[in-house]
């Protein structure tokens, strides 16, 4: 299978190389891609280097499939360009998200609704990616009503300009700055451009993902998404209320049995997911979990995933292998 990794030198681009290499996806031909300004650099997989290209030279070999993390303008320029070749592309971007005729997809919930029409697939965001897998099964039996959600934001999810921010600063060097303050010592409740109704972009992607993939367009969410000064690793507290009623005993259950999900929750023994742990693992970890007392049918989460991960490339591939596996894709 000829395989497009676009985006191939960033931060996610990277990981995702991993991560094919990692689940021995079938490759038999890989397209290194990515900007003009990286075009010739050298990337490796499976232990082989391969030569960066541009997007003119990949879309003309035609892969089956093109896995993004380019950029949402990248995305909308060339994602339609590759699919007019006949390429699945699978974007890690914003770019198609909320597209009405394109699908939002987290393997392990949505993944059936695919179909060899589906050109150009979207990968939600990191934060949305790790909460509805955890959510989900819970939502299916107790209908989640209202969620409240705060994020702590690893600086990977900014990309590499933000970790050399925090690596200078926290070794007291000079250099540049993506973030308007430092964020060494610090938390910035700052994650993306701010909008006009006063939430950030990436507390409205929460909002609006989340209610894309569960089928649940009136579901109420409000979220706050904070910059933390962790390397690996995306953290969030969730509130949930249901319209039924529980026991924590199967709250409990339920959770254990979710694909996806690893149970981290023993606090007598100081047991509760925290980023290190998720740092190069796929699994989502959700520990602290306990009755709200303050509102009925209300439980809390503590939800830790590598947002690198399953909270990008992980998720992506698990795309393309589930279109492997089914067949949707022309080669598969």
């Amino acid at each position: 299978m000829k395989v497009a990794v676009v985006g191939a030198t960033g931060l996610v681009g990277q990981v995702m190389l991993q991560v094919l290499e990692e689940r021995k996806f079938p490759v038999s031909e890989l397209l290194a891609v990515a900007s003009k300004r990286s075009i010739g650099k050298t990337v490796q997989f499976n232990q082989k280097d391969y030569t960066v290209m541009g997007m003119a030279d990949a879309i003309a070999q035609k892969p089956d499939i093109a896995i993004f993390s380019a950029g949402g303008s990248t995305s909308l320029e060339y994602a339609p360009k590759f699919a007019e070749v006949g390429t699945t592309v699978v974007d890690n971007s914003s770019a198609w998200r909320m597209h009405k005729d394109k699908k939002l997809i987290v393997p392990e919930i949505n993944a059936h609704t695919l179909t060899a029409e589906d050109k150009i697939i979207a990968n939600p965001n990191c934060s949305t990616i790790q909460m509805v897998v955890a959510l989900n099964k819970l939502h299916q039996t107790y209908n989640a009503k209202r969620l409240v959600i705060s994020t702590y934001q690893s600086v990977t999810g900014t990309g590499k300009a933000a970790v050399n921010q925090l690596t200078f600063e926290r070794s007291n060097l000079p250099g540049d700055k993506v973030y308007p303050y430092q964020i060494d010592l610090n938390c910035l409740p700052h994650c993306d451009i701010f909008l006009d109704n006063g939430y950030t972009k990436e507390e409205m992607k929460l909002v609006h993902e989340t209610r894309k993939i569960l089928g649940t367009p009136d579901m109420g969410i409000t979220a706050t998404a904070v910059r933390v000064p962790v390397v690996g690793g995306h953290s969030e507290s969730v509130n949930v209320t249901f319209e039924k009623d529980f026991e924590m005993a199967d709250i409990h259950k339920i959770l254990n049995e979710t694909e996806g999900v690893t149970v981290m929750d023993n606090p007598e023994r100081d047991i509760y997911p925290m980023p290190f742990h998720s740092q190069g693992k796929d699994a989502v970890f959700v520990g602290r979990i306990r009755r709200d007392d303050s509102a009925p049918n209300s439980l809390n989460m503590w939800i830790v995933s590598d947002n690198l991960r399953k909270g990008a490339a992980t998720n992506a591939v698990q795309i393309a292998e589930y279109l492997v596996a089914n067949k949707i894709l022309a080669t598969a």
